[in-house]
């Protein structure tokens, strides 16, 4: 084997394997995310003075808002991007909250109301 195709040979491996980390990262169970306390605290802090008005105290059965009970796990990007930007009759907060609270959001409602 040439120097040239042993090179793209080994490119093309690590290419692929690093694809299929990122394709497997992307569909990690919810129940394989873990999150530090202090990301979920942070969470529950913002969803209460932000959140709860509309997608009620404990994230089930809000009267006007999506029920976040029933939110996929795996949904992290529809997620950032519908409190990011707003969604439907829902405002966007990217003004307010930062990424990292948004962050910390998600980590809160993954793990569930402790």
């Amino acid at each position: 084997m040439s120097v040239c195709r042993n090179v793209k040979w080994k490119y093309g491996c690590c290419v692929a394997l690093v694809s299929a980390a990122a394709a497997a990262a992307a569909i990690l169970p919810a129940a394989a995310q873990s999150f530090p306390p202090e990301q979920i605290k942070q969470g529950a802090q913002i969803y209460a003075a932000n959140c709860a008005t509309c997608h009620g105290e404990h994230m089930k059965n809000p009267p006007w808002a999506i029920d976040l009970a029933t939110f996929p796990r795996d949904g992290r990007a529809r997620f950032v991007d519908s409190v990011t930007n707003g969604v439907r009759n829902m405002p966007p907060w990217g003004d307010v909250i930062k990424p990292d609270g948004v962050a910390a959001l998600w980590a809160y409602l993954v793990a569930g109301e402790k």
